[in-house]
């Protein structure tokens, strides 16, 4: 069975809006004051927050370069889950219930449709 040119545009659409949150944002925004003070406002060290962008930028460098191995495409998938689960979880025991303690989740449900599909697609291309 062929992969659709659907399921291609939503695994790609899926994986760049991740490209783009937890890549290109945290690169560019990572050592600005207001990153500094949220990760501090959360109880977090300063070196914890350097760290979690160096992996943030591995990982979606991993997601969206297919020659990567599919057991660490696996590991990044997972990493990510933590991280937006962690940061939910986070926002919510300092800050309780707003916009930050949901936003977490709300890309943790783009990062799932990028993760399904990208079974959907190595199904698909494994069939062949």
């Amino acid at each position: 069975m062929k992969a659709t040119k659907s399921q291609k545009i939503i695994f790609w659409t899926s994986t760049i809006i991740i490209f783009l949150f937890e890549g290109v944002m945290p690169a560019l925004t990572s050592q600005t004051e207001l990153a500094k003070e949220g990760i501090k406002h959360l109880g977090y060290p300063e070196y914890f927050g350097n760290i979690l962008v160096v992996f943030k930028i591995l990982g979606v460098l991993v997601l969206v370069i297919p020659q990567i191995p599919k057991r660490l495409k696996e590991w990044a998938y997972a990493g990510f889950v933590f991280d937006f689960l962690f940061a939910s979880i986070s926002h919510w025991v300092v800050d309780r219930f707003g916009f930050n303690t949901f936003f977490p989740l709300i890309i943790l449900a783009i990062l799932m449709v990028s993760y399904i599909y990208y079974h959907k697609l190595n199904n698909t291309q494994s069939a062949l």
